[in-house]
C-alpha cells in the first residue's frame, strides 16, 4: 500500500472505533507518532501501521501529550523497539519508573486494569527526551514539531503543532463523530479550570488550520472547537456553583454529573454507539471526582 501523509490510527480500544487515536506523521527515515496509546492496543497499532505500509520498527519519535494510560501506556514498549519518547518534564519521572502510576491506577480499576490498559513498561533514560514550552523537534526534511505547555487537564500536559495541525491531547477535549459536540475530561488530581482557559487561549493564538484531539479525529474548524471548550469550561463552572455549596456526597455528585452529561448527548441525538465511545474515552464518574477535588482546593476558600 502507498505510504501517506498524516493519518489517524484508530486503536480500536476495547473493540470500539473512534475512542483512542495515535496520529502518524511520515518522514524521510520512518514515522513519528503523536501518542502511543495504551499497552493493550499495541497489536491494533501494529495492524494500523501495516495498513499504511509501516511496522513498529519504523517508529522513530513518539510525542506524548501526557502520561495518562490511554495516551502513554505503550511508550515503554515502543522505546524498546527503538523509538525516542518525548514528554513534559512533570511526566518524565513516571515514565522512567511507572510503579506509583500503576499502583494508583490499579486502585481505581482493580481486576480490570490489565484487560483495559495492558502493560505499562518503563522508558529507558536514554530513550526519553523532556520538552519545554515552545521547544521544537526536527524530523528531518524540513519537518518540525513544536511543543506547548498546556496545563488545565493535567500539569504534565503538552500540545503539539505541526504544519497547521494542533494536536491537543485531552486539553482539546473529546469530540467523536460529525456531531458539533465535545466533552472535557475533568479527571483528578490536577484539574484547574482557569489554567485550562489560558491553555486554550495559547493554542488559539497559533493560527491552526486543523485541530486534532486524541479522542478522536482531524477537524478543520479550530475556531469553533476552541470556542466550544471555553463554553464547556464556563458551563461546568456554573454547574459547580449551583451544586457544590450543598457539598453532596461523592457518589451523589457522580450521579448528578453523569445525568447532566447524558442528557446533553440525548438532546442532540447522539447515537448509542457514539455515546459509548464517549464513555470509553472519558468515564464520567472520574470527572466528578476531579471536579470535587478542584472545588475543594481552589473554589471553596
Amino acid at each position: 500500500m502507498a505510504k501517506t501523509s498524516l493519518q489517524p490510527l484508530d486503536l480500536n480500544f476495547q473493540g470500539k472505533e473512534t475512542a483512542i487515536a495515535a496520529y502518524m506523521i511520515p518522514h524521510a527515515t520512518g514515522v513519528a507518532l503523536i501518542e502511543s496509546g495504551p499497552g493493550s492496543t499495541v497489536p491494533n497499532l501494529e495492524r494500523a501501521l501495516a495498513g499504511q505500509g509501516y511496522g513498529l520498527q519504523d517508529i522513530t519519535h513518539v510525542f506524548l501529550t501526557h502520561i495518562h494510560l490511554d495516551h502513554a501506556g505503550a511508550a515503554g514498549f515502543l522505546a524498546a523497539q527503538g523509538a525516542k519518547i518525548y514528554v513534559h518534564a512533570n511526566g518524565a519521572p513516571h515514565l522512567l519508573n511507572p510503579e506509583k502510576l500503576i499502583a494508583s491506577a490499579t486502585r481505581i480499576y482493580g481486576e480490570k486494569m490489565q484487560p483495559l490498559w495492558g502493560d505499562f513498561l518503563p522508558v529507558p533514560p536514554a530513550s526519553l527526551t523532556i520538552l519545554s514550552d515552545g521547544e521544537q523537534v526536527s524530523l528531518g526534511g524540513g519537518l518540525h514539531i513544536t511543543a506547548f505547555d498546556t496545563p488545565g487537564h493535567a500539569e504534565h500536559h503538552l500540545a503539539y503543532f505541526w504544519e497547521g495541525y494542533c494536536f491537543t491531547g485531552d486539553v482539546g477535549g473529546i469530540r467523536i463523530s460529525a456531531y458539533p459536540y465535545l466533552r472535557l475530561p475533568f479527571v483528578p488530581p490536577e484539574l484547574h479550570l482557569e489554567r485550562w482557559h489560558a491553555s486554550i487561549r495559547k493554542l488559539q493564538s497559533l493560527g491552526a488550520t486543523h485541530v486534532v484531539p486524541t479522542h478522536f479525529g482531524i477537524f478543520d474548524d479550530p475556531d469553533w472547537h476552541f470556542d466550544a471548550i471555553h463554553t464547556v469550561l464556563d458551563d461546568v463552572a456554573r454547574w459547580l456553583e449551583q451544586v457544590m455549596p450543598a457539598d453532596p456526597p461523592l457518589e451523589e455528585l457522580r450521579q448528578a454529573f453523569v445525568a447532566w452529561m447524558e442528557s446533553q448527548g440525548r438532546a442532540i441525538g447522539l447515537p448509542q454507539e457514539v455515546r459509548e465511545a464517549y464513555l470509553l474515552a472519558n468515564p464520567l464518574g472520574m470527572s466528578a471526582d476531579g471536579l470535587q477535588r478542584y472545588w475543594r482546593k481552589f473554589r471553596s476558600l
